[in-house]
């Protein structure tokens, strides 16, 4: 399958004359390199292999040092003959900490880490800098802007360096993800390095503000001043080293066309090309591998809905329905509120139809809590010795059938409850009564240290798990990983484990949560305001049939949506479970299209046209 055509600043891109010395030099940097934090981690952790097939060692990442992260993720390396190396020697002589090694994830790249925290003492008249220079303001920033500043500094120091004394004979391209690495990029322009800059924004900051506090964003969009916004919302460091990153770097880039059109009015500059995220796909040799992957972790799934809500109430699980959505708590950006109102809508159609389907909907993200709802795990434990007792019997009569039915001459299957002991038969019963409950199942997993619009939007619709509904919820306030005592699985096994991701954002510059769908065979539901679902719209026309389900956002308002939303799920939950089985199995053959080794191309030729910018004294 082709991928969508580059854009048209793309097509005319000339490719660089490469110096017939040496290949160039690319650092990537950024904040998250070897600290995760959000997206922008996944995207440059997934892309080293594409990137070290490339470039091989002369890729480096610089990241920010941190002792917690990088004694898991960094290998470092300080007497290793490179020039990487020795520019990090250089200046730890001068008493800074920056430090070479290798990222300890798929590609083994080089890799430099910069302490910045011995230099933020200096901090002021970093920032003193910064207005002199650059007519940024600080007054009154937030801590992590200060981090950011010293992080710039020692960047800077780093890749000047580095230019200066160990490439005169090559080249040096420097891709700078977000403004929080891009401090350097704004002073190494300043100070005319030669050095070729990429900046990239995965989602403006203004953009990303303005959306969550307004209802009309896109409309007004073409009329906001940067300025006003940035003081309105206390962000004028934030939003002042961002633009001038955006229009000092020889290449802007961005992730969609969505976000594209916010480069315009926030920065006074078209991007140059859009570079749309990917991850490294592994695909199975027979489809039937992947779909027994669903199955096992959708048993793991069902375990956890029998402890959540069997105490209350039963319904077949063989007719049950996973739904989810997740990611950052942005309520209305990441389209919590339209997927509540959808699935409310959802839940009377099922109900007026007679369907006996049951659909129980995960909401998983990330919110201030105490802990995991002591009466949650108490269910969980009782359910788990139910089955621990459970299985003692089935031994115990296992034995006893075994011998029964080799010394007996009846054919006829024995009355089996009497291999069972009185002790069994007693503990089983007293632990069946402990379980049971005439209380509804919980909406909330956990204890939320405030209420928050999920669970008042529960309170508000009395969607509160009764019986009669025939769409559940469960509102799990902290990310899943294996050492959690409800699920007790990855958050990529618990994905494969459900039927369909729902993800209708209203702001979203790219989205990787249906992308993480895709890949692992899941379909999903998107929004055309989110990067990834445009994406998917200029991809293909027929992204429905095959499992990527796009609402219609920027011209339908609140109501049109939800309604199209709803529809949309009550449609899934009426297929047949082989034309359910068929879709996956067509998600899952399209999610070559963004793998890496396609999607790098669009970084290949950023890098090309930064450099030929560069020679030719642009920008």
């Amino acid at each position: 399958m082709a991928i969508p055509k580059l854009r048209k600043e793309q097509e005319e891109t000339i490719k660089v004359e490469k110096k017939e010395t040496l290949k160039p030099i690319l650092f990537e940097v950024a904040w998250e390199v070897c600290n995760q934090v959000g997206g922008i981690y996944t995207v440059i952790r997934s892309k080293v292999p594409s990137m070290v097939d490339e470039w091989g060692d002369n890729y480096c990442l610089i990241g920010p040092y941190f002792p917690q992260t990088a004694a898991i993720e960094f290998e470092r390396q300080d007497h290793d003959d490179s020039v990487f190396s020795k520019a990090a020697q250089d200046l730890r002589e001068q008493g800074l900490n920056v430090f070479y090694g290798r990222w300890l994830v798929t590609g083994n790249p080089r890799i430099i880490l910069v302490d910045f925290n011995n230099i933020l003492p200096t901090v002021d008249a970093l920032k003193f800098n910064l207005w002199e220079r650059h007519k940024i303001s600080t007054i009154n920033c937030e801590e992590l802007v200060n981090k950011v500043i010293a992080f710039g500094e020692m960047i800077r120091k780093y890749v000047s360096h580095f230019v200066e004394i160990y490439a005169k004979k090559q080249e040096c391209v420097a891709h700078f993800h977000e403004w929080m690495a891009s401090t350097a990029l704004i002073d190494l322009r300043k100070d005319k390095v030669p050095l070729a800059t990429v900046f990239t924004t995965h989602a403006t900051m203004l953009g990303r503000y303005i959306a969550g506090n307004v209802s009309d964003f896109y409309e007004q969009l073409p009329g906001y001043n940067w300025e006003l916004e940035a003081k309105n919302y206390g962000i004028e460091a934030q939003a002042g080293i961002e633009r001038q990153s955006a229009q000092l770097c020889h290449v802007l880039t961005t992730v969609s066309d969505v976000t594209a059109k916010e480069c315009e009015v926030f920065f006074g500059r078209t991007c140059d090309i859009i570079l749309p995220n990917g991850l490294n796909i592994t695909r199975f040799a027979a489809t039937h591998e992947f779909q027994n992957l669903h199955l096992k972790y959708k048993q793991k799934i069902n375990q956890f809905v029998m402890g959540h809500f069997f105490q209350s109430y039963s319904w077949d699980l063989d007719n049950t329905i996973y739904f989810f959505t997740s990611g950052r708590y942005e309520f209305k950006n990441k389209g919590y509120d339209l997927t509540l109102e959808a699935l409310k809508r959802l839940n009377f159609k099922i109900v007026q139809a007679g369907i006996d389907t049951t659909v129980v909907m995960f909401l998983i993200t990330k919110n201030p809590v105490y802990s995991i709802d002591p009466q949650v795990l108490q269910s969980r434990a009782v359910m788990e010795e139910i089955r621990q007792t459970c299985e003692s019997i089935e031994r115990e009569i296992g034995e006893h059938l075994f011998y029964e039915s080799a010394s007996n001459e009846d054919p006829h299957l024995p009355d089996l409850n009497k291999f069972v002991s009185e002790y069994w038969q007693l503990r089983l019963r007293r632990t069946i009564q402990t379980w049971r409950t005439k209380t509804l199942p919980h909406t909330v997993t956990h204890l939320l240290k405030q209420p928050d619009e999920i669970s008042d939007f529960f309170q508000k619709t009395n969607l509160m798990n009764h019986q009669q509904d025939r769409v559940k919820f469960v509102y799990h306030p902290d990310f899943i990983s294996p050492t959690n005592p409800l699920f007790g699985l990855e958050y990529s096994q618990f994905v494969r484990g459900c039927h369909l991701g729902v993800f209708p954002s209203y702001y979203e510059p790219w989205g990787y949560t249906p992308l993480e769908c895709v890949v692992r065979g899941i379909p999903t539901v998107t929004s055309d305001l989110s990067g990834f679902g445009d994406f998917m719209m200029q991809l293909m026309d027929d992204h429905e049939n095959v499992g990527v389900y796009v609402v219609n956002r920027k011209d339908k308002n609140f109501d049109q949506a939800a309604d199209q939303l709803a529809n949309i799920m009550f449609k899934f939950v009426t297929m047949s479970r082989r034309e359910r089985i068929m879709q996956r199995n067509k998600v899952e053959n399209i999610s070559d299209v963004f793998d890496w080794t396609n999607l790098r191309a669009y970084y290949d030729t950023a890098h090309d046209l930064a450099l030929k910018k560069k020679s030719v004294g642009k920008n």
